[in-house]
């Protein structure tokens, strides 16, 4: 078989990796002429996505960027400590929550792709699609086509490959927050190795940690109109620093310090989410990563959903008879997870409801969950742990039996 990815940052990547570990043949195709990563975010991969990366050959590249994180501490306002409780799995330090800039997450994948002899192919902006009983054929901006058996859109939160699969699904919608990162070495806040702290600040949430080197990188969530791409490219880090710190300074944290201390390593974007797209998947097309399930970032789960999906892909056209059933049993195993982090992120995101169409729906899978196991809720989350564990194992078969209504 072989799969056309479009799309390559993570969650083409690491499709590709582990598709490529199950046998298929596989090309990436990315619109950039270069890594197409942003390179100033950053992001944590939880244990979840370490276990993923280490199905595929790949946790010890990553894991050889970035820096481990052990234990979240949490403080309010007035500078008082809630909790500190341990982060992840902890025992190996294959899988523990790691903090990485994404552009770092995106060469190591890209590093690995290449090493493994993976056609990764930059500067292939796509177009359109058309799909026969044979396949189906990728045409790009610059005349180019491709052919392939399956087509995978990995191509993001504003995938172009989303519209083939569901016309009628609801474009990116703003969650209601501007996010700022930042990093800073002038900083000095508390800080102990492996620790992220997470301040619950009267106008604003922010979260730092610092790298072993004594670099702080920090975020702060605020509730606020949507920002223009205007404004976006036209104010300068010092103008946001500026918006920022009247906001942080009321309280009694570092955060102000930190954010005072922050040169030009300071950039703001605006929340996006996915309401819900109904149909991920046509006969010979697929949609993973953001582009079939983005949550808003503030479950830190983003990276780590889409290293799972990739795992369970490549389990799924590895053990299914055909590439239907295949696409019908991951539909079947992964919808009811990502759905469920996208509420979590929704009901954790300042202003923003959970989406009523998604919170139903994850009102009937707790249902049914609950139906099946007639335990209690730490019982059934304990249950559910481990059959993301059985999901994600490369050598334990997928359960494939049951087929997916699309958007069930």
């Amino acid at each position: 078989m072989r799969i056309l990815i479009i799309g390559g940052g993570i969650a083409g990547t690491a499709a590709a990796l582990a598709l490529d570990k199950a046998g298929f043949e596989v090309t990436v195709h990315e619109a950039h002429p270069d890594s197409g990563a942003d390179i100033g975010a950053f992001l944590t991969l939880a244990s979840n996505g370490m276990l993923a990366l280490a199905q595929f050959g790949a946790a010890r590249a990553v894991a050889g960027v970035g820096f481990e994180l052990t234990t979240m501490r949490l403080t309010g306002d007035t500078g008082t400590v809630v909790s500190t409780v341990p982060l992840g799995e902890t025992d190996d330090p294959l899988t523990r929550f790691r903090c990485l800039r994404r552009a770092e997450l995106c060469a190591v994948l890209r590093e690995e792709a290449v090493r493994r002899g993976i056609s990764v192919r930059h500067g292939e902006r796509f177009v359109t699609a058309t799909e026969d009983e044979s396949g189906v054929t990728a045409e790009f901006a610059d005349g180019s086509t491709a052919r392939g058996d399956l087509l995978l859109g990995a191509d993001g939160i504003r995938s172009v490959v989303r519209p083939f699969t569901d016309p009628e699904a609801a474009g990116p919608r703003y969650a209601g927050q501007r996010v700022f990162y930042g990093y800073t070495t002038e900083a000095a806040p508390p800080g102990e190795p492996g620790r992220i702290d997470m301040l619950r600040g009267s106008g604003a949430a922010m979260g730092y940690t610092v790298s072993p080197s004594g670099e702080t990188f920090w975020f702060a969530r605020v509730s606020a109109k949507e920002l223009s791409d205007a404004e976006i490219a036209e104010t300068t880090p010092a103008q946001w620093r500026e918006r920022l710190l009247p906001l942080l300074r009321p309280d009694a944290t570092p955060a102000a310090d930190i954010v005072a201390a922050t040169g030009s390593k300071l950039m703001v974007t605006n929340a996006h989410d996915l309401s819900t797209v109904t149909r991920w998947r046509t006969p010979r097309m697929l949609l993973i990563g953001d582009a079939a399930h983005a949550a808003s970032p503030a479950t830190g789960q983003g990276a780590s959903m889409a290293l799972e999906d990739a795992v369970v892909l490549a389990k799924s056209l590895r053990d299914a008879p055909d590439t239907r059933t295949a696409l019908e049993g991951y539909e079947t195993l992964r919808r009811p997870r990502v759905e469920r982090n996208i509420v979590n992120s929704a009901r954790l995101t300042a202003r923003r409801p959970a989406p009523g169409r998604l919170q139903k729906r994850l009102n009937d899978y707790r249902a049914k969950w609950k139906s099946r196991t007639g335990d209690s809720a730490s019982a059934s989350s304990s249950a559910a742990d481990e059959e993301l564990a059985r999901h994600l194992d490369w050598d334990t078969p997928l359960p494939l039996d049951s087929p997916a209504v699309q958007g069930s």
